[in-house]
């Protein structure tokens, strides 16, 4: 499947107290994960997403629109309020949202933008939904209907240092929130984890093609984009090869 390149916003989920549920609910949780899937799929599909992964309770979609994103998230915690759930239990899920431009590679998105979300989403609360700046700044005041915008001020997330984030919050949904958990870890991070390593093995192979030839020249690319480089040639590679290792030890270093 092709995932949508330029500028993207992510959007990860996550169900809060997963594992409590399950211990409550037993056998009747496998329901409830299967009804929180199908809620937010259509949601998400509907306005415009992209399913990029699935892991458990967790979900990973991309939009090319920031303000299309942030209403799949306004709409699917609605549509959970909303739902019966059994046992009368309530099922309270976390959103994150960040507007970045990765990489498009072969199993998907490569680049610190996914980790910056999956970060964003993880230190929220069930029924929360947090963004970024960068999102907050795209939505601007074009906001659903019923939402307001809290300021949740700078945070130091984990693996991305400092970001300014923000809450879309319901005006029908919970008011007040515990302080952000900037230190947790959830399936969402479990996600951007692999999707982080991603990065080192994508650089890592066009440091291999560099010096077996193999798969499309880089130089080529290189001149696509306007550097002017010709193609093959030593002193193209050599230039080639020293750019990649520089690459690898910021990402080492970013990471």
């Amino acid at each position: 499947m092709a995932f949508p390149g330029g500028t993207v916003t992510f959007l990860f989920t996550d169900i809060e107290g997963s594992t409590q549920l399950l211990q409550e609910l037993g056998d009747d949780y496998g329901q409830v994960v299967a009804d929180h899937r199908r809620i937010l799929r259509e949601v998400f599909q509907q306005a415009g997403g992209h399913e990029v992964d699935t892991q458990g309770d967790a979900f990973f979609y991309s939009f090319t629109r920031a303000k299309d994103a942030a209403s799949a998230a306004v709409d699917g915690q609605r549509a959970l309020a909303g739902h019966t759930w059994p046992a009368g239990t309530q099922v309270r899920v976390r959103m994150g949202l960040h507007t970045g431009e990765p990489t498009v590679g072969d199993e998907g998105y490569v680049g610190l933008d996914v980790v910056r979300a999956a970060r964003i989403c993880s230190a929220g609360h069930g029924g929360q939904i947090l963004a970024s700046e960068t999102t907050r700044a795209l939505v601007g005041n074009d906001l659903p209907a019923g939402v307001i915008v809290r300021d949740r001020g700078k945070q130091h997330l984990k693996d991305v240092q400092y970001e300014h984030v923000y809450e879309l919050a319901l005006e029908e949904g919970r008011t007040e929130f515990p302080p952000l958990k900037v230190d947790r870890t959830g399936r969402a991070d479990a996600m951007a984890d692999q999707f982080g390593q991603r990065i080192e093995s994508y650089v890592e192979r066009m440091l291999e093609d560099a010096f077996t030839g193999s798969g499309e020249p880089q130089p080529h690319k290189l001149a696509k984009s306007g550097l002017g480089l010709a193609l093959g040639g030593l002193v193209v590679l050599v230039m080639l090869v020293a750019a990649i290792v520089g690459i690898v030890l910021l990402v080492k270093l970013a990471l």
